[in-house]
């Protein structure tokens, strides 16, 4: 008990002198010493990266898992070291809702039959979303964490050491300063001996430490290409599944709406425009015809024929292409960004195509690549 006592006071009296020392250096009424340069910026370098590091993962948590409640939930699952329980993702959600739906309106219909092959491709979609998030999650998040949780932690422990280390150095030097006689100067002397070596010992300690700020930097790299390449994939994914559902929709369009032309059912999809076909088709002069008004599936197997093709007199329009356009068939044409065409529509045309002109090239082209202009 008299040991426990001796060392409560002791300690009591090093938190008091560290205290007085602290305070007087806030007031400018002691001197403090400085670390150099090169300490100062390791010390600059490690703040820099704990506070990045926080930063980006928390919005990669944010982007893997919008929903904050659930984020919540994982934290405290993890914290209590539990499996956190495996969740549908939006897209999987979605396809079961509309393979439901397609059974209720009957799988046989053109509707129920969309339904079906749409949300097969949303569950193809939701898996390659989860398996991303699983590699993202242990291939990025994981070693920010641990370098949060682990070596931060580490680093700024010993960082608290060194201040301590630092105050008690101050507070014997300015104890040897007021030291008057002989014998105090003595004792002042050799507790400053002492307090150099320790906070000498930890500022070692300290800057190796900090140094390794960057290798941690090269393993943070390693783990950004893992996270790149695991996000390259999931969308490679998405795309392909995208376009083979879109093949499929393409093939079927037309014994559902066999007055469509679905001639670029094996392209891409065009990006969407900020003017609607429909509103856009009402603006390009159409070709006049002569005699009674032709049926709208005539005029379009006309169109095809582009050979046959002639621009109106007047009142054809310049456009711009926004996006390079490969040509799916010969009655296509391709194109390329920031190039200039001329444009016009047919009587009875599917409204998101246009004719277009390049020279003594012809062909149609796809509304969305275009911007129509006066």
């Amino acid at each position: 008990m008299d040991f426990n006592m001796k060392k409560l006071a002791s300690d009591a009296g090093v938190f008091f002198s560290r205290a007085v020392q602290f305070t007087e250096e806030k007031l400018g009424q002691a001197e403090k010493t400085e670390l150099d340069a090169h300490f100062e910026n390791l010390l600059a370098k490690a703040d820099c990266t704990k506070n990045w590091t926080e930063k980006i993962l928390h919005q990669t948590e944010v982007l893997l898992q919008p929903n904050p409640s659930v984020r919540v939930e994982e934290f405290l699952y993890e914290k209590l070291d539990r499996k956190v329980p495996s969740r549908v993702t939006n897209g999987e959600l979605l396809a079961q809702y509309m393979v439901e739906a397609a059974n209720d309106f009957g799988p046989g219909t053109p509707y129920g039959k969309t339904l079906l092959k749409v949300g097969e491709t949303q569950k193809r979609l939701g898996g390659a979303e989860r398996d991303f998030m699983h590699s993202a999650s242990i291939n990025f998040l994981n070693p920010l964490r641990s370098f949060l949780e682990g070596d931060w932690r580490t680093i700024s422990k010993e960082r608290r050491i060194l201040e301590n280390r630092r105050l008690d150095l101050d507070a014997c030097k300015a104890r040897l300063k007021k030291a008057k006689a002989a014998e105090a100067k003595a004792s002042a002397e050799h507790e400053l001996r002492v307090a150099q070596t320790d906070f000498d010992r930890q500022a070692e300690v300290t800057r190796l430490l900090l140094e390794g700020i960057s290798s941690t930097h090269v393993n943070h790299l390693r783990c950004l290409h893992e996270f790149v390449e695991s996000q390259t994939t999931y969308y490679a994914q998405g795309y392909q599944y995208m376009l083979d559902l879109q093949k499929q929709l393409g093939s079927s369009r037309g014994e559902i709406f066999p007055g469509t032309f679905v001639g670029n059912a094996g392209s891409t999809s065009p990006p969407p425009a900020t003017t609607s076909p429909t509103t856009v088709a009402a603006t390009i002069p159409v070709v006049p015809t002569v005699g009674r008004a032709p049926n709208p599936a005539t005029a379009v197997e006309g169109a095809l024929n582009l050979n046959d093709v002639k621009p109106p007199a007047s009142g054809t329009r310049k456009a711009r292409v926004l996006y390079d356009y490969e040509a799916a068939d010969s009655r296509e044409l391709a194109l390329l960004a920031d190039e200039m065409i001329t444009v016009y529509s047919l009587p009875g045309m599917d409204p998101d195509w246009l004719i277009g002109e390049r020279g003594n090239q012809k062909g149609k082209v796809p509304v969305t690549y275009l911007e129509l202009l006066s």
